[in-house]
């Protein structure tokens, strides 16, 4: 079972990026996804500047992906995102249907995000005649569905699954993180830099409920899977990713391998809950509220 570091969803100053892929080149996750998947205004780098960071993390022996904006709206987008189908240095993760269009076209390989609706094995079989290599599955999914799917998955296409992160909800045309600070979209200022982890959300009684983060919706609490690796691994799942955040990210890697190479998922429960800003859980693994933490007990 391998580990995977999912691409950045939120925006960092720029040598933050970089320096948080040189300490990639160190960690235990085997791939890493680079690229832009949120909003399109988000331009401290440049294409230019991940593929370099490709080629960095390629020649420390890690496995790169591109990955494509999960919310196509504009012309502009469009032809950005056909830019990063069009590269021959990395395999691409198509993250809508546009980028599965561009690439079965091209008859490139390709992977597909979470944001991509693959909801049965007929969908899985279609994308595999297309040039599916790898899938991630959805994250509303639970471990039922997953069993499932990866009973009939075709031969020669990999699974992928979300395991620490949180949660990708919703994309929006609106931009939320703007609008909580009273500008326009088209006048945000790039107030999401203030937010390196998203805005967290609150109820009125105090509750962490939502982040905003630019179009983007998030979980409040932090999905992790670490107590159902077991379950995963029996399953036949041949990837596990992780999404970064500001802070942690590579100490979360180093926890999931440790589980991974037979450590106690139990004696790590504490050091992985406090990498987690508003606490974990893991319900629609379990086929509960996404919310809902089913093994409070193993982190």
């Amino acid at each position: 079972m391998k580990l995977s570091l999912g691409p950045i969803t939120y925006f960092w100053e720029r040598d933050a990026v970089f320096d948080f892929y040189r300490a990639a080149t160190a960690s235990p996750a085997e791939i890493v996804y680079l690229g832009e998947v949120v909003c399109s205004k988000r331009r401290l780098l440049k294409p230019e500047d991940w593929l370099t960071i490709g080629r960095e993390l390629q020649q420390a022996g890690k496995d790169v992906v591109l990955s494509t904006l999960t919310l196509v709206e504009a012309a502009s987008e469009s032809s950005a995102a056909r830019h990063v189908c069009e590269n021959t240095d990395f395999m691409v993760e198509a993250n809508d249907a546009s980028a599965i269009q561009y690439l079965s076209s091209a008859g490139m390989p390709f992977v597909t995000g979470p944001s991509v609706n693959i909801y049965n094995h007929r969908t899985l079989s279609l994308l595999s005649r297309l040039g599916l290599k790898r899938w991630v599955l959805p994250v509303e999914l639970g471990l039922e569905a997953l069993a499932e799917l990866q009973e009939r998955r075709p031969s020669g296409v990999e699974t992928e699954v979300f395991a620490f992160g949180r949660l990708p909800l919703a994309w929006s045309a609106r931009c939320y993180t703007a609008r909580s600070e009273n500008l326009p979209k088209d006048d945000c200022r790039f107030r999401c830099l203030d937010y390196p982890d998203g805005r967290l959300l609150s109820t009125r009684e105090g509750k962490d409920f939502l982040v905003l983060n630019g179009t983007q919706t998030q979980s409040a609490r932090t999905h992790q899977a670490l107590g159902d690796l077991a379950r995963l691994r029996q399953l036949g799942v041949d990837v596990l990713r992780i999404s970064p955040q500001s802070t942690g990210t590579m100490d979360v890697l180093e926890l999931f391998d440790a589980v991974r190479r037979g450590e106690a998922v139990n004696d790590l429960n504490e050091r992985l809950a406090a990498l987690a800003p508003a606490g974990v859980c893991n319900g629609y693994l379990h086929q509960q509220a996404g919310m809902d933490n089913e093994h409070p007990n193993a982190a």
